[in-house]
């Protein structure tokens, strides 16, 4: 297994995790922060924006951590890399949505 396989899979599970909260709110039908909102990051994107970004966010992790490098779900390795970039993303994005919904960051 190469080393950029490994980083693959980080980052996938960056965007798999990304991918939730964004489709989540999109189809439950709430505005949510998006990059294309104004001012990026911090103002509401449409609930349509944020299911295609969303949906993007799933494909893009998707492609990095099932068509990189040969992904086993039953190699501890595998999943505890995925698991990593999931919880640092999602780590990021509780700070990050906290300041906007009264979370303490």
């Amino acid at each position: 297994m190469r080393w950029y396989h490994y980083l693959a899979y980080f980052f996938g599970g960056a965007f798999l995790a990304n991918a939730v909260p964004h489709f989540v709110n999109g189809i439950s039908g709430h505005p949510f922060q998006s990059p294309f909102a104004s001012p990026p990051g911090e103002g509401l994107s449409s609930s349509t924006v944020n299911v295609l970004w969303g949906f993007f966010n799933l494909a893009v992790g998707y492609m990095l951590v099932c068509r990189v490098g040969t992904f086993e779900l039953r190699r501890t390795k595998h999943v505890v890399v995925v698991g990593l970039g999931v919880l640092v993303m999602a780590l990021m994005l509780a700070r990050t949505f906290g300041k906007f919904y009264g979370g303490l960051g």
